[in-house]
C-alpha cells in the first residue's frame, strides 16, 4: 500500500518471460486472517473475570478453568470446536457458584454470541 491507495486483490509481478513466478494471495481483504477486535476485548474482558473466579472456586475448578484458559486467550489461534468446549467448561463452572460466577456466564455468552452468528 501506497498512501491511499489499497489493493486487496491479487498481486501478480511478472518479470521476464519465463518461468513467471511470484502469485500474491491476498483473499479476504484487510485484515484476513486477523481477530474481530471486538470478539478480542470480550475474551480480553473473559479472561479477567475467570481469573478473579478462580479465586473463589475448590482446587478441582480452579485447574478446569486453567485448562480452559489457554483456549479463550484473545491472541489464541485455536479450533472453534476447542474455543467452544472451554466456553461451556467455564460457562458450567461460572453456573455452579451461583451470583459469584454470574458476570463470567455473561461473558462467556456474549462471546459465543461474537462466534456463533
Amino acid at each position: 500500500m501506497s498512501g491511499t491507495n489499497h489493493y486487496y486483490g491479487d498481486n501478480v509481478n511478472m518479470y521476464g518471460g519465463r518461468n513467471n513466478q511470484g502469485i500474491v494471495k491476498n483473499q479476504g481483504g484487510p485484515g484476513a486472517g486477523q481477530q474481530d477486535p471486538s470478539l478480542t476485548a470480550a475474551l480480553a474482558e473473559l479472561n479477567g473475570l475467570v481469573a478473579r473466579l478462580r479465586t473463589q472456586v475448590p482446587a478441582p475448578d480452579a485447574q478446569l478453568l486453567d485448562e480452559s484458559l489457554p483456549a479463550v486467550s484473545p491472541d489464541a489461534a485455536v479450533p472453534a470446536q476447542e474455543r467452544h468446549r472451554a466456553l461451556m467448561a467455564i460457562a458450567g463452572i461460572a453456573a455452579t457458584v451461583g451470583a459469584v460466577g454470574r458476570p463470567v456466564a455473561e461473558a462467556v455468552r456474549a462471546v459465543i454470541g461474537m462466534i456463533s452468528g
